[in-house]
This record gives C-alpha cells, sequence and structure tokens, in this order.
C-alpha cells in the first residue's frame, strides 16, 4: 500500500506545504487498463494541471532532460489512468514518477535531492530537510510509492515520446519556408514549448506521438499566421505528408485539448 498524507488534492498550483505531514497508509482500487475518454480527461484536466506543475519544475530543477521529464509525466498519467485519483496522494505519485523515470532513461536521482527540491517548491527559501524521521518516513513512501507503480504498470514504463518525431518535421519545415519567415517568427521555440505544456494533461496517452508533434507544430504556425509555401497547389496538406494517417480532426482534437490545458491553468488561484 502506498503511504499518503504527504500531499492533498490539488487547489492550487502550489498548495500550502503538502511535504509537512507524516505518510499514513492508503488503499487500492483499479480500473481496466485504457487510456482516459474525453470526458475522463476533461474531468481530471484541473488535477493534473496542479499536479503536474509540482512535477515538471522540479524535474527541470534537478537536471532533468526533456524526454525524462516526458517519461516521467506520462508514468504519472498512465498510473491514474489505472488507479482512482481519490486513493494516493498525487504529490507523493509525482515525485515517485520522477524517481522511476530517472532510472528509465538513465539519468539516475537521489531521492534526497528529489524530497529537497520539492521541498523548497512548496516552500521557497527553506532548508533541506533535516534527516530526521520524517525524512526518513517521506523517503521510504517514494520508494514504495514506486515499486506500486511499477506493479499497477506491469513494469511497461518504456514510451515513445514525439519529440525525436517534432525535431524532424522542424528540421523540414525549416528547408520549406523562406528564410524571413522563419528568422522572423519563433516557430520553434513555440512548437517546443507546446509539446512540454502538453505534458499537464494526458494527450500522450490518447494521442500517437507522431500525431502530437504534427499538431503542436500546426498550431505554432497558426499561432504567428505563417502559410506553408504551396499548400493551396500541393495534392495532399503539408501536415500528411509527415504522418499519412493523421486527419484534420485528430488535428482539431489535439490542438483543443491543449487550449483547454492553459484555459485551466488560468483559472487555477
Amino acid at each position: 500500500m502506498v503511504p499518503r498524507g504527504i500531499g492533498s488534492p490539488v487547489e492550487s498550483k502550489k498548495p500550502e506545504n503538502p511535504l509537512g505531514a507524516p505518510a499514513a497508509p492508503a488503499g487500492s482500487t483499479g480500473s481496466p487498463w485504457s487510456c482516459p475518454s474525453t470526458a475522463v480527461f476533461a474531468q481530471s484536466l484541473f488535477h493534473q494541471v496542479g499536479v503536474l506543475s509540482c512535477l515538471l519544475s522540479p524535474g527541470i530543477k534537478l537536471g532533468m532532460q526533456s524526454i525524462p521529464v516526458a517519461t516521467a509525466c506520462t508514468i504519472y498519467h498512465k498510473f491514474f489512468c489505472e488507479a482512482n485519483l481519490d486513493a494516493y496522494d498525487p504529490y507523493l505519485v509525482a515525485m515517485s514518477s520522477i524517481y522511476l523515470a530517472g532510472k528509465v532513461e538513465e539519468h539516475h536521482l537521489r531521492t534526497r535531492d528529489i524530497i529537497n527540491v520539492s521541498n523548497r517548491y512548496f516552500n521557497p527559501g527553506s532548508e533541506p530537510l533535516e534527516l530526521d524521521s520524517h525524512f526518513w518516513e517521506l523517503r521510504d513512501s517514494i520508494v514504495q510509492c514506486e515499486l506500486l507503480m511499477l506493479r499497477v504498470l506491469r513494469f511497461q514504463v518504456s514510451f515513445q515520446h514525439p519529440h525525436k518525431y517534432l525535431l524532424h518535421y522542424l528540421v523540414s519545415l525549416k528547408n520549406w519556408l523562406n528564410r524571413y519567415s522563419w528568422q522572423r517568427t519563433p516557430i520553434a521555440v513555440t512548437a517546443w514549448a507546446l509539446l512540454r505544456d502538453s505534458y499537464h494533461g494526458g494527450l500522450c496517452l490518447r494521442f500517437q506521438a507522431q500525431h502530437i508533434a504534427v499538431a503542436v507544430l500546426y498550431l505554432a504556425l497558426q499561432v504567428y499566421g505563417v502559410e506553408v509555401p504551396a499548400e493551396l497547389e500541393a495534392e495532399k496538406p503539408w501536415w500528411q505528408v509527415f504522418s499519412e494517417d493523421l486527419t484534420r480532426p485528430v488535428i482539431d482534437n489535439i490542438v483543443s485539448d491543449l487550449i483547454q490545458i492553459y484555459t485551466m491553468d488560468t483559472e487555477i488561484p
């Protein structure tokens, strides 16, 4: 069973002090393995946006690259795709996801660093935690939660991320566009930022990696009003050249979910 009590269901981007209470055990409930539907995505989005902020920020401060951070987010989403949102402490699961992702992507992190960086995130300016009984309870909670997550996910913790596809698509698109259009608009920077922010929601479970990569690039072009040359004369749209099985409704769904993430983020106090 996973110790509980380190955090509480998300109410804001930075809860008061989810690291301040000792752990206590909680039970487990599960559901058949499936990716979240649109209804489930919308229902849990408010919960996800707040908690994932406390996963992404400490992950970056710990020196994790984009792929390990993406793996941590995917592990988190996939765990709560299988487990009840109310059965486990989301902040404990987030810290355990960072710890597990570091192992999966061979970017090993010490549990002490994860605990201290997370504590600093919730309590800016605070000193590192003392190596007292509370610290060791917290450390044991992370380790036990990691073992539970591995069992729940059936040790399937390697994922295909959109990053390599987006890199390839950006290189190709750069050669299509004229130099002036590419240099005057931060299309690449925006696309990477959109991809990173997509992990606040469950898009990584609901859509194929290459489809997400095309969709964030499509949205970045739309934001800056950049048109791909000869698109009207082409036999197929540029995005279908990158992914033949991709359709416009899929792009619209991904973009809609991304916009919903940003909308929800503005509504969190």
